[in-house]
């Protein structure tokens, strides 16, 4: 599992396999949030990660697929679409350049 300080951070990914709107949803959130951040949020299926990705935000459910489709990025789980805490740990870590991943 990769890991990135969080100042380097450019680009996250929000990974998705269901195709039921919800990762969609949460990418439009995330990309509002972390705009003055100087981030873009980009949606992708879990299998098709772009190669250069940084940082996979996903359901738990899928974090062994978004290891085996992006090894080197730095993995990001939740278990709610709405609110969960992972998304607020996570812009913290962009802001102060802790560590993402570990």
């Amino acid at each position: 599992m990769g890991t990135i300080t969080g100042s380097d951070v450019r680009r996250v990914v929000v990974a998705c396999e269901a195709g039921m709107g919800s990762s969609v949803l949460l990418t439009t959130q995330l990309a509002k949030r972390f705009k003055k951040l100087g981030v873009e949020v980009v949606h992708s299926p879990v299998h098709a990660l772009p190669p250069d990705t940084q940082v996979v935000v996903c359901h738990e459910g899928l974090a062994n697929s978004a290891r085996l489709a992006a090894p080197d990025a730095a993995i990001v789980t939740f278990q709610l679409f709405l609110g969960d805490p992972a998304f607020d740990r996570l812009e913290s870590a962009i802001r102060s350049g802790g560590v993402i991943g570990a």
